[in-house]
């Protein structure tokens, strides 16, 4: 069964209801994953909701041993759905509604225009024309020009993750939001692939991961709260397409009601990233890794050590990726 996984300190939201709507229509089993300022009720019908004690009720070491009041609870809803033996699992956040094309079935081959070139790649720019970027997209990278899709070559490839792109409120970065004006929406183009060395931030925000990916899934606690699941995501290309697998970027499948932020706060928490994406990179491509699904525990922590030892991601996020692991290896043996 498909999974949905969503994380909420709030009380459900229009998005919520929506999302519990149509996993319940869909046949999606859809989690709630809560922390310590989610109301009490949690529960919408049809879903199946965690607060901070049932979530320690699981028995994964990771829930008894990740803190309270933070984001990356939510790879503990992940671990739910893999222990649930999902055929995969989609992410999304309280804020993102979602239009009808979320609850499409889209396969892990896929055809499409994939680029392998040694670059970034500003996946926006090939689903608009307007001047935009992806948050975590090293500022230095934005003026890039891009590869006419008609030049790019069609292949099969693997991608046992999908990024689906959202309207209104895209996952952009602060300095985009104090500068441009918002909404915006993207065009309906056919998707992209990218693989080999090409690499584009994704976020968790709208999100589908096939079982060959779910290792991966893990988001960083000690580090930039808007550099979680960024970060997150250059990991995961490092490994996936080291292991020929590629990452499918497609069409808007959700809108954003985009929650309250600072942006002064956000542009604050993303500054780290500003002055270190380029280099993360960098050294994750000079990291020797596994190219088969056997290694993709192991690369994964060598790729977190790696930030910890480039001071960007704290110690501390040794025992909780050790507690991923364990729980990981556990549900896997038990499959």
């Amino acid at each position: 069964m498909k999974h949905l996984v969503v994380t909420t300190i709030n009380k459900p939201t229009q998005a919520m209801i929506e999302l519990a709507e149509g996993a319940k229509n869909s046949g999606w089993k859809m989690i709630i994953i809560g922390d310590r300022k989610s109301p009490p009720d949690l529960q919408l019908p049809g879903t199946e909701s965690y607060d901070l004690s049932r979530q320690v009720e699981t028995g994964f070491k990771f829930a008894k041993a990740v803190p309270v009041g933070h984001y990356a609870r939510k790879n503990v809803g992940y671990l739910i759905a893999m222990a649930n033996k999902a055929t995969a699992i989609t992410e999304t956040d309280d804020d993102n509604l979602p239009l009808e094309s979320f609850w499409l079935d889209r396969p892990l081959m896929q055809s499409a225009p994939a680029l392998q070139q040694d670059a970034w790649i500003n996946v926006y720019r090939y689903f608009t024309d307007l001047p935009i970027w992806p948050r975590g997209l090293p500022l230095n990278e934005i003026q890039q020009q891009c590869v006419p899709r008609a030049q790019i070559p069609v292949r099969d490839i693997a991608c046992p993750v999908h990024q689906g792109l959202a309207n209104e409120n895209p996952d952009v970065d602060a300095i985009f939001r104090l500068a441009f004006p918002l909404p915006l929406d993207f065009q309906d183009n056919d998707p992209l692939i990218l693989t080999g060395r090409s690499w584009c931030p994704f976020n968790s925000q709208n999100t589908k991961w096939f079982p060959e990916a779910f290792q991966l899934m893990y988001l960083p606690y000690h580090c930039s709260f808007r550099m979680t699941d960024i970060w997150r995501s250059f990991v995961v290309e490092r490994i996936l397409f080291g292991n020929g697998k590629g990452v499918l970027f497609h069409n808007a499948s959700v809108y954003q009601d985009r929650n309250e932020h600072d942006l002064m706060k956000d542009f604050s928490d993303e500054v780290v990233g500003y002055l270190n994406n380029n280099e993360i990179r960098n050294r994750l491509l000079e990291l020797p890794l596994g190219d088969r699904p056997e290694t993709m525990l192991s690369d994964l922590e060598k790729s977190y050590e790696l930030l910890i030892d480039m001071g960007l991601v704290g110690s501390d996020e040794r025992e909780l990726i050790s507690a991923w692991r364990s729980d990981c290896e556990r549900i896997w043996e038990g499959a």
